[in-house]
């Protein structure tokens, strides 16, 4: 045949189908993938790369992004059909040479009304007096509230208001 002396490639003789199996055609031009695989596969490349330097960035301490870093990180990205993302968790250096371990917060129960013990959730109502009650005792006359109200409100109105005084004029 003319191709073999022209070292031409022969067309294919049917239709080449996705390598993701997905059911639809591939073209040599996408990698054998049909245009929405290939699509995906670039994106997923793209999120690689980006999560690298990232990653790179967070290793290195440093928040600037230098040219070098992102040609490395372009480098070292292989080329697959299916990129799969990798969660890399950091555990935080504690600063104190001395090795103590860092604890954890206790475990906090559902918020509850000071008075009744009720659940109240979301719409607990937390009081002057520092606590937490539901919409039956969110007043301060229904839970004995200790704070004084009257106090701190002549202390916010003096605050607010100074009192101008003007200066005595001399007698001629």
């Amino acid at each position: 045949m003319d191709h073999e002396k022209t070292g031409c490639q022969a067309p294919p003789e049917g239709p080449i189908l996705c390598i993701n199996n997905c059911g639809f055609f591939g073209s040599a031009a996408t990698m054998n993938m049909c245009s929405k695989c290939h699509k995906d596969m670039i994106l997923k490349q793209e999120q690689a790369k980006l999560a690298a330097s990232s990653f790179d960035n967070i290793v290195n301490g440093s928040s600037n992004n230098n040219g070098n870093e992102t040609v490395v990180a372009i480098g070292a990205v292989d080329v697959q059909n299916s990129v799969e993302p990798k969660t890399i968790s950091v555990q935080p250096s504690c600063a104190s040479g001395s090795g103590e371990s860092v604890e954890a917060k206790p475990k906090v129960g559902p918020n509850r009304c000071s008075t009744c013990k009720k659940r109240v959730g979301l719409i607990g109502f937390k009081c002057r007096c520092g606590n937490l009650f539901c919409t039956s005792h969110r007043y301060s006359d229904k839970h004995d509230c200790p704070f004084d109200y009257h106090t701190a409100a002549r202390d916010a109105i003096a605050k607010a208001n100074p009192v101008v005084k003007a200066e005595k004029l001399d007698k001629i």
